[in-house]
C-alpha cells in the first residue's frame, strides 16, 4: 500500500473566460507565484474545462476547476495559492478554496491532450506511447481521438486526445499517478475516468 499516494488538489476558480490554448500560460503564471512548481518533477496539472464560446475562448462554468495532481505529502505549499489571481493573457482567474480528491480506478481513462517528442507523426507517437505503457507494465487498448495543437513560446506542438480501455484497477491508478507523454505541468497526459464513470 502506498503511504504517500497522489491526490487531486482541486481549487474552485472565478472568472469569465480563458483561452482554449492556455496550458503554457497557466504553467508560467503558477511558476511565478510558486517557484516550487517550476522545479517539481512529479506534479501534474489539468487543463481548465469550460464551454467553447468562439474566438478561441472557453467560458468558465460551475465545473471549471484548477487541478493539481501530486503526492499527499506535498500539498501544503500549493494550498497557499488560494486567494491569488492568475492572468492568462488578460483573462483573470481568482483562485478559491481547495479540496482534495482521492484517485479512484476505472477501466476506461481519458486525457484531453497527450504529447510526445515527434508527436506530429502519428505512427511514432503511438510507438512511443506503447513503449511507455510497456515500461510501466500496463496492459491497455489505446484509442486516439482528435489531433490537437498548443503553443509553447510561440511554437506549435502537436498532441492527441486519448482513451485507454481495459485497464485493471492497479493499472488504472498507475496511469493516473504516473501519466503518459510529456509536458505534464502544462496540462498534458492528465488521465481521468470518462464522464459516465465518475
Amino acid at each position: 500500500m502506498d503511504n504517500d499516494p497522489k491526490v487531486d488538489l482541486c481549487f474552485s476558480i472565478r472568472g469569465k473566460t480563458v483561452p482554449v490554448d492556455h496550458g503554457f500560460d497557466l504553467y508560467s503564471c503558477i511558476s511565478r507565484l510558486l517557484p516550487l512548481f517550476h522545479e517539481a518533477q512529479d506534479v501534474g496539472l489539468k487543463l481548465i474545462r469550460g464551454r467553447y464560446v468562439g474566438d478561441g475562448l472557453l467560458s468558465l462554468q460551475p465545473n471549471s476547476w484548477l487541478v493539481f495532481r501530486l503526492r499527499s505529502s506535498g500539498l501544503s505549499p500549493y494550498i497557499n495559492l488560494a486567494g491569488n489571481t492568475l492572468d492568462l493573457r488578460g483573462h483573470l482567474i481568482q483562485i478559491g478554496v481547495p479540496k482534495t480528491k482521492a484517485l479512484t480506478p476505472a477501466p476506461v481513462l481519458y486525457s484531453h491532450l497527450v504529447t510526445t517528442r515527434n508527436g506530429q507523426d502519428q505512427e511514432r507517437f503511438l510507438t512511443e506511447i506503447s513503449r511507455q505503457l510497456y515500461e510501466m507494465g500496463i496492459k491497455a487498448e489505446v484509442q486516439l481521438g482528435d489531433r490537437k495543437t498548443f503553443t509553447i513560446h510561440e511554437k506549435k506542438v502537436v498532441g492527441y486526445s486519448m482513451q485507454l480501455l481495459g485497464l485493471s484497477d492497479e493499472d488504472s491508478i498507475k496511469v493516473r499517478e504516473q501519466a503518459l507523454g510529456g509536458r505534464r505541468k502544462m496540462g498534458c497526459g492528465f488521465f481521468e475516468p470518462t464522464e459516465h464513470e465518475q
